[in-house]
């Protein structure tokens, strides 16, 4: 059993990160990164072609982890693969001893740099979901009986700051379903609206990782307030940004603030650094954590 679902089921406030697989081959800042953060969280997710960018891919970096004894989350988009690549790969997977999953619907090629590829969305993040259930007992979606079965610790994602919420809730439903175990949020910055969200879906009983990203400025937090479904940086924290001489130690501070005002709220945190995966410990430190 991975260590991520033990530490969820233990009850121990959980922590994981999130590490981009580079645009090429050179990948000695990417583990070095890894590195850094393997001494402070529990798992590590590994992005899969993030925002339609193409990149090293997300099965071979979560084995590259794995050989340095870095447990990661092997993050699954349905955007590029049918239902037999995915298949396939879900069991390549399970063979590499990699049993965290996250399963997500991905990104519309157009945001990406490969604008003119051919999106697939043969499933989607319910579906393959209910994919990796039946892998596990032992069969495949054309109803073959496989030659040895999976085990897998599933995970998927939500976006507390969606308005409306409704929607977003009956899908979280639907993946609880579906065999969700876990979930990571979208980027959260508003404490009572995540304790609203967490207080309508607590029939539900299952762990909830609050989603952080890094600010890094002002223009990002306008940015996302703009572009990001679901995402809103209160402007007092755009102003503490605008403000700020030293933009790192700020984001730091915000950051710890936020992990420390929604911690009893939630069982983890989720931080998505985007580049500045060596500010993650001195996030947990300031954080208490």
């Amino acid at each position: 059993m991975s260590n991520l679902s033990e530490a969820l089921k233990s009850g121990k406030f959980v922590v994981t990160a999130e590490i981009g697989p580079p645009k090429g081959v050179d990948i000695e800042e990417m583990l070095e990164d890894a590195e850094l953060l393997g001494g402070r969280v529990d798992a590590i997710n590994v992005t899969d072609q993030q925002s339609s960018v193409m990149r090293l891919g997300s099965l071979a970096t979560c084995r590259l982890l794995q050989e340095r004894g870095l447990e990661p989350v092997f993050q699954m988009t349905c955007r590029d693969r049918n239902r037999i690549a995915l298949q396939s790969d879900l069991l390549s997977a399970s063979i590499l001893g990699i049993e965290n999953v996250l399963c997500l619907t991905g990104d519309h090629v157009s945001l990406g740099d490969h604008p003119d590829a051919k999106s697939v969305f043969d499933l989607d993040s319910v579906s393959l979901l209910e994919t990796a259930i039946l892998l596990q007992q032992g069969r495949d979606l054309a109803g073959k009986e496989l030659k040895g079965s999976p085990r897998f610790f599933l995970g998927a994602v939500v976006t507390p700051g969606a308005n409306p919420l409704e929607p977003q809730i009956i899908k979280m439903e639907k993946k609880v379903k579906a065999g969700a175990q876990f979930f990571q949020t979208q980027a959260v910055y508003q404490p009572e609206e995540f304790e609203r969200f967490m207080q309508q879906i607590k029939h539900l009983k299952v762990p909830v990782m609050l989603g952080i990203v890094l600010l890094k400025s002002a223009g990002m937090a306008r940015f996302m307030n703009k572009n990001v479904a679901g995402v809103h940086v209160p402007d007092t924290l755009i102003e503490e940004m605008d403000q700020a001489e030293n933009k790192r130690q700020q984001s730091i501070e915000i950051a710890a603030r936020l992990i420390k005002d929604m911690k009893p709220l939630c069982q983890g945190v989720h931080i998505m650094a985007i580049g500045w995966e060596k500010m993650v410990p001195a996030v947990l430190d300031a954080a208490g954590l």
